[in-house]
């Protein structure tokens, strides 16, 4: 296992960690983070052999669930959810979708 020596605790009003900062480099290697411009794996599996959307498999990949993505998108749980099921979603909302996820059009758009 390899163990991080290149960083830099940032303790909280409480005295308790609250942040950590490290180098991208050491940052990007780590599991479960998307690189820009990256399609992990196991979005574009989920994708293809399950069948589902890109906005789901991006959603389940970064451990989301409808309601937490519908709020970051300022929109209902409700509302996201036939977003989710459209076949094709309007551009203006798969950029919404996009910018909530933390990834590109690009990178939604596969």
């Amino acid at each position: 296992m390899n163990t991080l020596t290149n960083y830099q605790t940032i303790l909280g009003s409480d005295g308790k960690p609250a942040f950590v900062v490290l180098p991208y480099a050491e940052f990007v290697k780590l599991p479960g983070v998307v690189r820009p411009g990256m399609i992990p794996n196991a979005v574009v599996s989920r994708r293809i052999m399950d069948e589902v959307s890109m906005l789901q498999a991006w959603r389940e990949h970064l451990m989301l669930t409808q309601a937490e993505l519908a709020e970051r998108m300022g929109i209902t749980q409700a509302g996201y959810a036939q977003i989710e099921a459209a076949k094709r979603p309007r551009k203006t909302t798969l950029i919404k979708a996009a910018a909530a996820l933390g990834i590109t059009l690009e990178q939604l758009a596969y």
